[in-house]
């Protein structure tokens, strides 16, 4: 049993290494950063969506405290003639609007949070978006440089010594050294 795993491991590394040959990794870097350009677009729409709604709960609460603050003349108003029942509706009314305004309030600060935890994730991942746009530009100048290396250092390797020792008697000659 042991002997069979060794060698299923074994041809598994093969496969990934003949795998990780066939790819190329240029392809696999150009590939990874429009995936993370997808990503960061994303996040940043929803971003925006998140800031709406801020703006759209803080309106929202504004509109509720407005309300509120005019309630209380209107309840000084029926107490002055009176007016029990109409003051019962006020003031059901005036417990509701407090009841929203908390929740609109534990709703702004999940949303916030939210916020900016997302701001934290784009600024991360456009750090790696540009740490990735490096690796992908060095890898295509190590790509364009390597042809020109592979022939400077094959033609060190044909001289000979043969070459050099005609070479420096030719000096020699030209010098008058003989």
């Amino acid at each position: 049993m042991a002997l069979i795993r060794r060698v299923s491991r074994l041809l598994r590394a093969d496969l990934h290494a003949l795998l990780d040959q066939l790819e190329e990794p240029e392809t696999l870097l150009r590939q990874a950063i429009r995936e993370m350009e997808a990503i960061l677009a994303g996040d940043k729409q929803h971003y925006k969506l998140l800031l709406h709604e801020l703006e759209m709960l803080e309106q929202r609460a504004q509109e509720i405290r407005h309300a509120l603050s005019g309630g209380e003349n209107e309840l000084d108003l029926c107490f002055e003639n009176s007016q029990e029942a109409l003051a019962r509706d006020l003031i059901r009314r005036r417990l509701e609007s407090e009841s929203l305004l908390q929740a609109l309030s534990a709703r702004h600060h999940r949303v916030e949070k939210s916020c900016n935890e997302l701001k934290a994730a784009i600024e991360q991942n456009h750090s790696r978006l540009q740490s990735t746009r490096q690796k992908a530009e060095l890898f295509s100048v190590e790509k364009s440089r390597k042809p020109s290396q592979e022939c400077w250092s094959g033609a060190g390797s044909r001289i000979l010594d043969q070459e050099v020792e005609l070479a420096l008697l030719r000096e020699k000659q030209k010098r008058g050294l003989s």
